[in-house]
């Protein structure tokens, strides 16, 4: 009789694995679950740690060690990105570097014809500027309309909003969800929310069950608020990103939203994908944890923490 390890790398056989550039790309049938882990490992000096293998990383869910299948170096897949934008009242000072920023980044990371990103702007309503596009042109167009409130609509709205838990619910349930392959949100925002339907672990449930990285920029007006203050929007931000598997990032004197970006499709074009098929089948649909670290000692794995486990 068959072992179950044997059952799983006939099946992983079966179903057609492929190679790509030296790398494992596998192409597998549906009955054979496998989960994805996206990684970006730092070494001590904050540098990015791009020659590991394999057998430097150790997984486990739910406290129990797994055999990581599948591996490869990501520099040249395609990427699909969210661009979510803090269009609030709050932001209107900050929101001419937020688009120039933003607008050098896509420039300079997408690839046409390869990569694909749709442009979102949140305030008391969530809109889509620019549906999925590999057209920098396209975005750069829908980002000039990229623009906080006007005093009319504010009055409308009864003094205004910032609907940031779901906008990212909505850009990972209608859009990351049916999208495969490196999916990630960035979310420019003070992190600071009024008026969502859902709460913060709602939207850090849908980036979980959509696989989507958040990289979180959080950019404040310190004068936004006034002496009281705009709440803790970087422990949201934080969140968001950690349980992800992104990163977050605050705009400071040191570190200008440019540079962040630059940071941001270095993480990007430098990944590890890890894949590794559960111990235990899922008989229920569940969140489950995931640790990954790695065996060197220094180095920091910056991985999403669970996934959604479906029978």
């Amino acid at each position: 009789m068959l072992t179950r390890r044997e059952v799983l790398g006939a099946a992983a056989a079966a179903c057609g694995a492929r190679w790509a550039r030296g790398q494992e790309q596998p192409v597998f049938s549906a009955d054979v679950k496998v989960v994805n882990v996206l990684a970006t490992v730092r070494n001590k000096s904050g540098a990015l740690a791009g020659n590991l293998n394999r057998e430097d990383f150790s997984l486990s869910e739910d406290g129990r060690p797994q055999t990581i299948r599948y591996f490869a170096r990501e520099t040249d897949l395609p990427l699909t990105v969210g661009l979510l934008v803090d269009t609030s009242g709050s932001q209107r000072r900050v929101l001419d570097a937020e688009r120039g920023a933003s607008l050098r980044f896509l420039d300079q990371v997408i690839r046409e014809n390869k990569d694909r990103v749709f442009l979102m702007q949140f305030d008391s309503a969530v809109q889509i500027r620019q549906e999925l596009t590999s057209s920098v042109g396209k975005l750069d167009d829908a980002l000039a309309y990229v623009d906080t409130e006007t005093e009319a609509q504010l009055r409308m709205q009864h003094g205004g909003g910032t609907l940031l838990y779901d906008a990212v619910a909505r850009a990972c349930n209608d859009t990351m969800r049916t999208q495969s392959g490196r999916k990630a949100l960035i979310v420019l925002s003070d992190g600071v929310d009024f008026g969502s339907y859902g709460a913060l672990e709602d939207a850090v449930d849908a980036s979980a069950r959509a696989d989507t990285l958040v990289y979180s920029i959080l950019y404040a007006d310190p004068g936004a608020y006034g002496i009281f203050g705009g709440g803790d929007g970087r422990r949201v931000l934080q969140r968001l990103s950690a349980e992800s598997g992104g990163g977050f990032f605050e705009v400071s004197k040191k570190q200008t939203v440019e540079g962040i970006f630059d940071i941001v499709q270095e993480e990007l074009r430098n990944q590890y994908s890890l894949g590794y098929v559960s111990d235990k089948p899922a008989v229920v649909s569940e969140f489950r944890t995931i640790q990954l670290t790695a065996a060197q000692k220094g180095l920091t794995v910056q991985a999403r923490r669970r996934y959604w486990a479906r029978p």
